[in-house]
C-alpha cells in the first residue's frame, strides 16, 4: 500500500506543480506609474510641496497585477483585455512580456486610451495621484473579439480569473459569455469583484471580495460583528449561487463560505509585519486560481492564499510572492 502523504507534503507538491498550470485572466488592464522624489520646500506659486524627482517607473496594474502574481508563482498566464493605441498601451504590453505574461489576447484599440494611474510619492508618502481613464463602454464588435479570443485559448487553460475594475472590459455580455465558455471547458471561474457589478457574478466557482466590497455588493449596512459577517457570507453564497466565497478581512484574516457542505471556516492572518496592503487582494485570487486549477479543495486553497497574503503585506509597494517564499511559509506555518 502506498504511503499516505501528510497535508503539508501534499500542499508543497501542489506548489511544485504550479508551472504546469495555465490561467486565463480576463479583465481591466491599467498602467501603474510611480514618480518618486524628495520634498525640500513649498512652492511659491501655491501651498503645495515641490517634489524633486529622482526616479520614475511603471508596472502592470489592475488585471495586470493578477497576471504578475500568477507568473511570479511559476504559473503560465495569458491575459485578455483592451489597451489604447498609445504609448501607455505599448509600455503595458512590454511590461507584461517582461514578466512572462502572454499578451497575445490583448486588443489594441486606436480609438481608446489606456487606463493609467500615476502616483507621486515623496519619502514613502503619496502626495497626489492623477488618473487617465478609458471610456467604460466597449463596442459590440470589441466584445465579440474578446470572447472569440477566450474561446480559442480556453482548451489550454486550467482556470479563468475575471478581474473587474469597472473599466468596461468585464461588460455584462462578456461576463455571461466568459462564464459559459469556461463552464463548457470544465474549468473553475474566479472573480475579483467590482462592488457595482456584484450581483452579475452568478454561477462562478469562487468570488474573493474584501469585507467592504461584500457589504457594498449586497447593498447592506456594514458591520464588524462576526455573526453579521457570517450571515452576509451565507447570503452571498445563496444569492449568487457560487461554490465558495472568500471574504478577506484585513488584520482579522479571511473567512471562507462553501456551498457544498463545507460551511464557514475562519482563517486567522499570518502576517508578521504589515508594511503595505497594496495588491494583496490580487495575490489572494492568484493563489486561489492556481490552487483550484491544481485540484486543491477550497479550504486548502484559501489557507495557502492567506499565507501568500501574509508575505506580500510585509513588503513595500505592489509586490508578488515566489514559489520558494510560499513553500517556506507552508513548512513553517501550515497547521490547518
Amino acid at each position: 500500500m502506498a504511503e499516505k502523504k501528510s497535508p503539508k507534503a501534499r500542499i508543497l507538491r501542489l506548489i511544485e506543480g504550479f508551472p504546469k498550470k495555465r490561467v486565463l485572466v480576463l479583465g481591466d488592464l491599467m498602467l501603474d506609474e510611480f514618480i518618486r522624489g524628495k520634498v525640500r520646500r513649498i512652492s511659491p506659486e501655491a501651498p503645495v510641496p515641490v517634489v524633486a524627482v529622482h526616479d520614475e517607473s511603471h508596472a502592470p496594474g489592475g488585471a495586470g497585477n493578477v497576471c504578475s502574481n500568477i507568473a511570479a508563482l511559476g504559473g503560465a498566464v495569458s491575459v485578455l483585455s483592451i489597451v489604447g493605441g498609445d504609448r501607455a498601451g505599448e509600455a503595458l504590453v512590454a511590461d507584461l512580456q517582461a514578466r512572462r505574461v502572454d499578451p497575445s489576447g490583448v486588443i489594441r484599440d486606436p480609438g481608446r486610451i489606456t487606463t493609467q494611474k500615476c502616483r507621486v510619492v515623496a519619502e514613502h508618502q503619496q502626495v497626489v495621484r492623477f488618473d487617465r481613464d478609458a471610456s467604460p463602454e466597449l463596442s459590440a464588435q470589441t466584445q465579440t473579439r474578446l470572447l472569440d479570443r477566450l474561446r480559442r485559448r480556453v482548451s489550454e487553460a486550467h482556470a479563468l480569473v475575471l478581474s473587474d475594475y469597472g473599466k468596461g472590459v468585464v461588460a455584462p455580455r462578456v461576463l455571461t459569455g466568459a462564464i459559459a465558455i469556461a463552464r463548457r471547458a470544465g474549468i473553475p471561474v474566479l472573480v475579483d469583484p467590482k462592488v457595482e457589478h456584484f450581483l452579475r457574478y452568478r454561477g462562478v466557482d469562487c468570488i474573493t471580495p474584501n469585507l467592504q466590497e461584500a457589504w457594498g455588493g449586497m447593498r447592506l449596512i456594514p458591520s464588524h460583528d462576526d455573526e453579521a459577517i457570517y450571515a452576509l457570507g451565507r447570503k452571498i453564497v445563496r444569492t449568487l449561487r457560487v461554490k465558495s466565497v472568500l471574504i478577506t478581512r484585513g488584520e482579522k484574516g479571511m473567512t471562507l463560505f462553501s456551498s457544498n457542505g463545507g460551511g464557514i471556516r475562519h482563517i486567522p492572518t499570518r502576517a508578521k509585519e504589515v508594511f503595505d496592503v497594496t495588491g494583496a487582494g490580487d495575490t489572494v485570487i492568484s493563489v486561489m486560481a492556481l490552487a483550484l486549477a491544481s485540484g486543491a479543495k477550497p479550504f486548502d486553497a484559501a489557507v495557502l492564499a492567506n499565507l501568500a497574503a501574509g508575505i506580500v503585506v510585509g513588503k513595500l509597494g505592489t509586490a508578488t510572492v515566489s514559489p520558494e517564499e510560499l513553500s517556506k511559509a507552508v513548512r513553517e506555518d501550515w497547521d490547518r
